[in-house]
């Protein structure tokens, strides 16, 4: 495994996005519920963030809630949405500490009134955070996330506040949940499925892809070391030849 040293601080993705994916799987290994995979899952969040924030990326999004796990066991979700609760509150401190600023997209309205209200507080307590941003994903999907873009741009429109000719992919960025927060250029994925799960469908297009068969709980920092090399191993054309990326 790769170790901090190894990694060339003027090579990184400025936004790293990560599926989390295995909690289920890695618990029923260990003979135990689903939930106690998420809470064990807690310890390679830490270690993520910290990883991150110490090599020094600038975005971290977390894919922490889909839209379509509202579909899970009743018993699963409200046991989520207490860890969420326990999670924010327990680790605002140490986000606080360590200069990292808390956000979140997705339909938060749709969350328990406890979960929003530990989320708001803990984004305003860490929102003069300069040293990295920390996007939680929660009730999120990528669909709805261009469709809310959509109906909004049409609103804009609508209103003669915005002209159809105008509208251009820089438009619709400004108005997907991300916006004013660069694409990723790097996606991690664990557990080994080869899909982004309505993800960032849109922020995805040129995202480099990197996906391990470690289940989540198990994730540590050394394991981001290597997703980073990976990414610095890569030549990204954008469309481009090599040859014409050796010119410019």
């Amino acid at each position: 495994m790769a170790s901090r040293s190894e990694i060339d601080s003027q090579n990184l993705p400025a936004h790293v996005a990560v599926i989390m994916d295995g909690n289920g799987r890695w618990a029923k290994q260990k003979g135990g519920l689903r939930i106690f995979g998420h809470q064990s899952a807690i310890t390679a969040v830490r270690d993520t963030v910290e990883a991150a924030a110490e090599l020094g990326i600038s975005y971290l999004t977390l894919y922490a809630f889909s839209t379509e796990n509202w579909a899970r066991p009743a018993y699963e979700v409200t046991a989520l949405m207490q860890l969420l609760v326990h999670t924010i509150r327990q680790e605002t401190p140490t986000l606080l500490k360590n200069g990292i600023r808390l956000e979140s997209i997705g339909q938060i309205d749709s969350l328990p009134a406890s979960c929003q209200r530990e989320l708001a507080e803990a984004k305003e307590l860490t929102r003069a955070g300069t040293r990295m941003t920390l996007v939680l994903a929660l009730s999120y999907s990528g669909r709805w996330d261009l469709t809310q873009a959509m109906r909004r741009i049409s609103e804009e429109v609508a209103a003669g506040r915005l002209a159809p000719a105008a509208v251009d992919e820089e438009t619709v960025a400004q108005y997907l949940a991300t916006g004013g927060i660069p694409d990723p250029e790097l996606l991690i994925r664990t557990s080994g499925e080869q899909r982004i799960s309505n993800f960032l469908l849109w922020q995805l297009a040129y995202t480099e892809l990197y996906i391990t068969d470690l289940l989540w709980p198990d994730f540590r920092r050394e394991h981001f070391y290597d997703a980073i090399q990976s990414y610095q191993r890569r030549e990204r054309r954008f469309g481009k030849t090599s040859e014409q990326l050796t010119v410019s």
